[in-house]
């Protein structure tokens, strides 16, 4: 089985605002890509979407929350989809 690129699966510190406060998350570019992808799909500003996550965490960290919010979706997707976990 191939390793990724060490590179690709760094872990980022990216600024965002939540509730008008600039505070930072922590996200691999494979998840910040995911979360982008997400709001863009839902025709939703990447803040509003974030800032959306934000405010439904339950005592986890937002680099945390994002992270599951993230597999969670995909994972309704392919639920709603009916594709075989693993075959996609």
């Amino acid at each position: 089985m191939e390793r990724p690129d060490e590179s690709s699966t760094a872990i980022r510190k990216r600024s965002v605002m939540i509730d008008g406060h600039k505070t930072s998350v922590s996200l691999e570019d494979e998840f910040w890509e995911s979360i982008k992808e997400i709001a863009a799909e839902r025709e939703q500003p990447l803040t509003e979407l974030i800032n959306a996550v934000a405010g439904g965490r339950e005592g986890s960290n937002l680099s945390s929350a994002l992270r599951l919010f993230a597999l969670n979706y995909y994972k309704e997707r392919i639920r709603s989809n009916s594709i075989e976990p693993g075959r996609l």
